[in-house]
């Protein structure tokens, strides 16, 4: 095996990520080493990378949280991966196992969680260190391309929409086609969802249609509340706000019909404008949803390896990050950029 390897690391906030080689980590006791094969590109790495976050990383570090690789080396005691498994090493990289939240199976929220590429370092690099306990594992007939983006983006929109409590037959607004977006309609239809795509461009609306949403609807055109109620016959039962933007998260509460759950995903800078008089007078829930926990990677993974969830990808070296991260601060990323650490 290697005994040094490629990496992109974050040396000072808000500068360019520095390839460096370094050495291959060393695997420990309850560890598992994975050589990366590819690694999905997230917004969330380019927030971290410009340390825009209260609770920053510590320098330097690696990014990189949708790595999908082989195990090549086990520590002692590990039980759950063995050499050759292919596994995704997602945002949760581990968490405490014991405290209230871990116990009811939402360790997403444990107050000991660890996150990859943030606080332990990441998949923009040939190996990474993993906990195998929370590890994703890769069904067949999945490549590491594809599984790439599901592990973070996929599971985030899955987990939402789970959030959100509509059942099959109810509508689902879903605000923001893009990254997440996509995803989500894929996901909502596969569960049985109607759903009525929003976004502020006509071409990722007639791509939400192709995907099987029911409707589109461009905010910039006309009264997109009214617009929605009508062809939902009064208000989403769910509402999955993507976009990062205030004016979608506002927009998200106004479409929520009575009784409906608006679930907030996308992290948009500033504070959230509320309407109290319409939360309270509609009982109208908001709710966050972070990532997802093991229970639901399973599930959004097995969507995918049924042929029902694909995400639109575009494949770039490693050497290419830095021009990524910066099409991603001009939004200029209309899906999914993964690494392919074959290239």
């Amino acid at each position: 095996m290697n005994t040094t390897m490629q990496a992109a690391v974050v040396e000072q906030f808000g500068k360019p990520l520095v390839m460096r080689e370094m050495p291959v980590p060393t695997v420990g006791a309850g560890q598992i080493l994975v050589k990366t094969e590819a690694c999905g590109v997230c917004h969330t790495d380019l927030h971290a990378a410009r340390g825009d976050w209260p609770i920053k990383p510590t320098l330097p570090f690696i990014p990189g949280h949708e790595a999908i690789g082989v195990v090549t080396a086990v520590g002692a005691g590990v039980r759950t991966a063995r050499a050759g498994d292919r596994v995704g090493i997602p945002w949760l990289y581990s968490a405490c196992g014991h405290c209230e939240f871990c116990l009811a199976g939402e360790e997403t929220v444990c107050p000991e969680a660890q996150f990859g590429g943030y606080t332990r370092n990441g998949g923009f690099a040939e190996y990474v260190l993993a906990d195998p306990d929370y590890v994703a594992h890769i069904p067949e007939g999945l490549s590491a391309s594809e599984a790439a983006p599901l592990i973070c983006a996929g599971l985030t929109s899955y987990k939402g929409i789970k959030e959100t409590g509509a059942r099959p037959g109810e509508w689902i607004a879903i605000s923001g086609v893009g990254g997440l977006g996509h995803l989500a309609i894929q996901y909502a239809k596969a569960m049985g969802l109607q759903v009525c795509a929003v976004d502020i461009d006509d071409g990722k609306l007639a791509h939400a249609k192709k995907l099987g949403a029911e409707v589109g609807i461009n905010v910039t055109h006309g009264d997109p509340v009214a617009a929605l109620k009508k062809a939902t016959g009064g208000g989403a039962h769910g509402v999955l706000i993507t976009a990062p933007s205030l004016s979608a998260f506002k927009q998200g509460i106004a479409m929520a019909r009575r009784r409906g759950t608006c679930v907030l995903v996308g992290l948009p800078p500033g504070e959230f404008p509320v309407p109290l008089f319409d939360v309270v007078a509609q009982c109208i829930t908001i709710r966050g949803s972070f990532v997802g926990t093991r229970r639901d990677m399973i599930e959004a993974l097995a969507f995918a390896a049924a042929g029902k969830v694909k995400a639109d990808i575009e494949l770039q070296p490693l050497s290419a990050l830095n021009a990524i991260f910066d099409r991603l601060q001009h939004g200029d990323v209309p899906a999914r950029v993964v690494l392919d650490f074959a290239a």
